[in-house]
């Protein structure tokens, strides 16, 4: 049972305990490398959290959804090194550049990015994650936008497929030992009309098969 309120967005007084939040949700995944994330997330895209800030949503707004290096760098150059260390910060790098590839190449058009969304353990379970995700997806449908991300954790992959997102690409960084997980989410009126162009495409030299649609057939209608 979800016990915190609605989302909210993320204060800036905040960017300490929510990137130390997202340390212990991915001890396990990911160097601590979230610092750079919020901030970099709260500057040039949108933070949520929960009142008791039980977990945090980093998203890159549509236009600005590809992390710039140089923007990284200006946001990073003072407290990366002490923050992650150097062999750190050259894992960071490597995992920003792979991930970087796979985004522009997978998802050119405009979009809406989860850069990155972590539950405090204890709270894990409990529908926060889910809760966290809606007020980007709700107005990513509204917008006719698609939703992409990121994940290196394959037991996250069904709790995203459950909330419309497909898995596109998988692969590992190179020396790294990460793997990756790409996933995209079609708004709805998109996804819809992929599945009636498939049908048709399936089922067309069929006897009796699908109705090939008019030729003047706007796609976003079916």
């Amino acid at each position: 049972m979800i016990q915190s309120q609605a989302p909210i967005r993320l204060d800036a007084r905040q960017i300490k305990a929510a990137s130390e939040l997202l340390g212990r949700a991915f001890m396990k995944d990911l160097p601590p490398s979230f610092g750079i994330t919020v901030r970099y997330s709260l500057r040039y895209g949108e933070v949520y959290t929960t009142p008791a800030l039980d977990g945090v949503a980093c998203w890159l707004t549509p236009g600005a959804a590809s992390p710039s290096l140089s923007q990284l760098i200006r946001l990073s150059i003072h407290g990366a090194p002490l923050e992650l260390g150097l062999m750190g910060l050259l894992r960071y790098t490597a995992v920003e550049n792979y991930t970087g590839e796979i985004h522009k190449r997978t998802l050119p058009e405009r979009h809406w990015y989860l850069w990155v969304i972590g539950v405090e353990p204890a709270r894990q379970g409990q529908g926060i994650g889910a809760m966290l995700i809606q007020p980007v997806l709700a107005r990513a449908d509204a917008g006719g936008l698609p939703c992409y991300l990121e994940t290196m954790n394959e037991a996250n992959v069904p709790f995203y497929q459950k909330h419309g997102f497909k898995v596109v690409s998988e692969g590992e960084v190179p020396r790294r030992g990460l793997r990756v997980w790409a996933m995209l989410r079609d708004p709805p009126a998109r996804s819809s009309a992929l599945s009636m162009f498939n049908c048709w495409v399936k089922c067309s030299d069929t006897p009796r098969g699908c109705q090939a649609p008019p030729q003047n057939a706007n796609w976003t209608d079916y």
